[in-house]
C-alpha cells in the first residue's frame, strides 16, 4: 500500500529542525527502498522549512501511522499537524526515476481537497492542464485508509510559478476541490 505523508512545521521550530536533521536522514535511510519520494516544503524565497513530505510504500495504515508518528522531527515538536492518506501512484515511478532528474527550476507540492460526484470514479487521478506530463514528479488521488474514498489529490511537479503548478488540479471536471494548496518543494534526501 502507498501513503502520503505531509508533516506541516510549527513556526518558529527551524533551529530544532536543523538540530535533528541527522536523526531526521537516519530515520528515513531505514525507509529508503520503500519511499517514492521526500522533500521539504519550503518558503516562497527558499529561506526556511514549512513540512515535509514522504510518499512511501508500507504494509498498512498502522505501519504508516508508525511510520508518521514515530519520525524524530515529530516526536520532538518540529511539526504542528501530519496529513497522512493513503494514495495511488498513478506514474508508477518513484522520484528517482523521474525524466527530468533533479533540477534547478521551480519545483512544487500541490495538495487539492474535496469530495467528488457520485458518478466518478475515486481512483482515477489523471492530470488535467497546461501542465505538461513530463513535469510530473509524483501524481495521485488521496484516499482514506481503506482506499475506497477519494479525498483529494497530492501531486509533486516542476513547473515555472505557482499559478501553473496550481493548473495542474484546477481543470479536474469530475472532482470538486474545496481547497488547493501550492507550496514551494524540494528534492529531498541525504546529500549524496
Amino acid at each position: 500500500m502507498e501513503f502520503f505523508c505531509y508533516h506541516r512545521d510549527r513556526s518558529r521550530s527551524a533551529a530544532l529542525r536543523a538540530e535533528l536533521l541527522e536523526d531526521h536522514w537516519s530515520y528515513m535511510d531505514q525507509y529508503a527502498e520503500q519511499l517514492i519520494a521526500r522533500g521539504p516544503t519550503l518558503t516562497s524565497d527558499g529561506g526556511a522549512a514549512t513540512g515535509s513530505v514522504h510518499i512511501v510504500e508500507l504494509p498498512d495504515p498502522a505501519a504508516a501511522r508508525a511510520f508518521a508518528f514515530d519520525e524524530p522531527n515529530y516526536q520532538a515538536g518540529v511539526y504542528r499537524d501530519v496529513m497522512l492518506r493513503r494514495w495511488r501512484n498513478m506514474l508508477g515511478r518513484t522520484m528517482w526515476e523521474f525524466p527530468g532528474g533533479e533540477t534547478e527550476d521551480p519545483l512544487y507540492l500541490v495538495l487539492g481537497l474535496g469530495t467528488r460526484p457520485p458518478d466518478a470514479d475515486p481512483h482515477d487521478a489523471g492530470p488535467g492542464s497546461t501542465c505538461d506530463r513530463d513535469d510530473l514528479i509524483a501524481y495521485g488521488p488521496l484516499l482514506s485508509d481503506d482506499g475506497d474514498t477519494w479525498l483529494g489529490t497530492g501531486v509533486l511537479l516542476r513547473a515555472p510559478d505557482p499559478a501553473t503548478a496550481r493548473t495542474v488540479l484546477t481543470s479536474h471536471r469530475h472532482h470538486r476541490y474545496t481547497d488547493i494548496e501550492v507550496h514551494d518543494w524540494y528534492f529531498g534526501g541525504r546529500p549524496q
